[in-house]
């Protein structure tokens, strides 16, 4: 895989805690961002599929009956 630089602001606080949690894991900066980055985009990937299967179930007229609604609230309920 090929990798570029790049070149970004941030805030003295959070380098200072990439640069802690680097010298704890025995890691660079470096291998520390590329993580983060993989993570965030793996998590926003994973929403924008679901909020695209939501929306095509919507759009196909598959929703939730009042049944099922009302047994997803009693369960949450039951939890707290």
């Amino acid at each position: 895989m090929s990798k570029e630089n790049i070149t970004f602001r941030l805030e003295t606080e959070k380098r200072a805690a990439l640069d802690a949690i680097a010298t704890v894991m025995d890691r660079d900066r470096s291998y520390l961002i590329n993580e983060a980055i993989g993570i965030y985009l793996e998590m926003y990937q994973w929403l924008i599929e679901e909020i695209k299967q939501g929306i095509a179930e919507a759009e196909e007229g598959d929703f939730a009956s009042e049944e099922e609604v009302q047994s997803v609230f009693a369960k949450l309920i039951d939890e707290n």
